[in-house]
């Protein structure tokens, strides 16, 4: 977490998606960092064990909650797994997402299969790991909801069409559970962010971030400190009046 953001998520359980590697892992990090006990999901217990590790050495309750978020059953069990462990869950970070090693194809030519397990995953997953979580929130009165969708939304970027579609659904979602919940004190929010330098990003032509940098506003690389502060804040009490927003983290690119 950005040191110069302080939240206080002391008694509160958090869920976070994906939390394997990249941004999840940090997002994890910082969430367990503001005193929150961290549920750590991704789809192998391998993959989630070596975050449960780091967070316990912050002190922080952690618990392994490995499944494919796109099956319904596995989500309810991981739903209950965390509860078993931890509590309830709290706060949901909905960052599972399939996008690195897709290969880049023309619309018509991505295969229906790769098309729909990208939607499974990216669109189908975030709302069956809400709505596991929700009588969690509805039994505590209080709740935290951020989507995680992609500044790739505005841009409409080219030769990956299905990746695209899935995060624009991801706002729709965000905005229409949004006003489902507030009077019952949940807020659920959405992140779009940039090009980010983490794991993922590794190998990135060096032309591309030029590219990226030279369209935004502000002309550095984005660090995962931009995105992990943005959903820190909407996780604390500052953004209690804040729902269904998105807050779009690419350092003003202009979206040409």
């Amino acid at each position: 977490m950005p040191a110069n953001l302080k939240v206080d998520l002391k008694g509160r359980v958090a869920l976070v998606t994906g939390a394997g590697r990249g941004l999840g892992r940090l997002y994890a990090q910082a969430l367990a960092e503001a005193g929150a006990a961290v549920a750590v999901n991704d789809v192998s217990a391998e993959n989630c064990a070596p975050v449960v590790a780091e967070l316990q050495a912050l002190g922080a309750k952690a618990a392994a909650v490995p499944a494919d978020v796109s099956d319904a059953a596995a989500v309810a069990r991981m739903a209950e797994a965390a509860r078993a462990a931890l509590g309830p869950v709290d706060i949901l970070i909905n960052n599972a997402a399939l996008y690195a090693g897709i290969p880049r194809r023309r619309f018509d030519a991505i295969p229906i299969d790769e098309w729909r397990r990208l939607i499974d995953v990216n669109v189908t997953g975030s709302y069956l790991c809400a709505r596991a979580v929700l009588p969690h929130m509805l039994e505590r009165r209080w709740g935290r909801i951020v989507n995680v969708s992609s500044s790739t939304v505005p841009l409409g970027r080219p030769g990956f069409v299905h990746y695209v579609t899935s995060k624009a659904a991801i706002l729709g979602m965000t905005r229409s559970i949004a006003r489902e919940l507030g009077k019952e004190n949940i807020t659920v929010n959405c992140v779009m962010p940039g090009l980010t330098e983490t794991e993922g990003s590794e190998g990135t032509d060096p032309a591309i971030w030029e590219m990226v940098m030279r369209g935004q506003a502000i002309p550095r690389r984005e660090q995962p400190g931009d995105v992990v502060g943005a959903v820190m804040f909407l996780l604390s009490d500052a953004a209690s009046f804040i729902t269904g927003q998105t807050v779009c983290i690419d350092g003003g690119s202009a979206h040409i």
